[in-house]
């Protein structure tokens, strides 16, 4: 039988809306119904699950089962500790998955690196993008948003799954990635339009930041600079893609180019 939310849990969830506490406790926050749900069908257990009486009592007993506690929360209660707008049914408090980063995960297969992206809806629509086409990890430098941030995770709309997600000083990777032969696509705005340019199934699709792009630093290690073609003439108020909507365009052509040269 589930019992109500304790003021110290209350505590515990507000203070992972911060990403030092998440990481300290290798803590996170999942929530929604669907999301929740899906995660714990796939095989994870979470901590602590915190749901409207109503949400548990109707739930499959799979999902409760999945968790180390169960509560009960009132709406309200559920708006103070939620981080979205308009709450869901049910949170859920999970452990981070602890992985070991290799460079060999660069090798055969096409990642996506992002230097400084910050919005968190941008990297969980990334994370989602890639999930699509099969891709398995992206790269973000240190100052990008954290993968934990609840809104990201919310973003992902599950695909946070399925991919992961790593952290490293992005000087030393692309030198490295550089220097074993691994092409390293930028994405720019006065590139080759990446309909016409020469793509492979092997390589670094490097991202700026939102709103200054790649930075100088790391321009210097980038083997093919693409862009995406826009209008002819120039439009008032429209200089470039936002990252996510590029991320998409650019992994969409890189999937359609692979699959052409399969049927080859």
């Amino acid at each position: 039988m589930s019992r109500s939310i304790t003021r110290h849990q209350v505590k515990m969830i507000l203070s992972l809306q911060k990403r030092k506490v998440r990481e300290e406790n290798s803590l996170f926050i999942i929530e929604g119904d669907k999301l929740v749900r899906e995660y714990i069908v796939a095989g994870n257990r979470v901590m602590l699950l915190a749901g409207k009486p109503e949400w548990i009592d109707g739930e499959q007993e799979a999902v409760i089962r999945g968790a180390d506690e169960v509560v009960t929360v009132s709406y309200e209660e559920l708006r103070r500790i939620s981080s979205l707008r308009t709450p869901h049914n049910v949170l859920a408090v999970a452990t981070m998955h602890k992985r070991q980063f290799s460079d060999g995960l660069l090798r055969d297969r096409l990642t996506p690196v992002l230097e400084c992206v910050q919005d968190p809806g941008n990297l969980g629509t990334i994370i989602r993008i890639a999930a699509w086409f099969g891709i398995e990890n992206i790269i973000c430098s240190p100052d990008s948003v954290d993968f934990y941030n609840p809104k990201v995770i919310q973003a992902t709309m599950g695909a946070f799954m399925h991919v992961s997600v790593w952290y490293r000083p992005l000087e030393g990777l692309l030198s490295t990635a550089a220097a074993d032969g691994i092409p390293v696509y930028g994405t720019v705005t006065d590139g080759q339009s990446v309909y016409d340019s020469p793509l492979g199934s092997e390589g670094i699709i490097l991202f700026g930041n939102e709103s200054k792009g790649i930075s100088e630093g790391l321009l210097r290690y980038v083997s093919d600079r693409i862009t995406i073609p826009g209008p002819a003439q120039p439009v008032a108020g429209l200089e470039s893609l936002n990252v996510s909507m590029a991320a998409a365009i650019v992994c969409s052509e890189f999937a359609r180019r692979g699959n052409r040269q399969q049927t080859v």
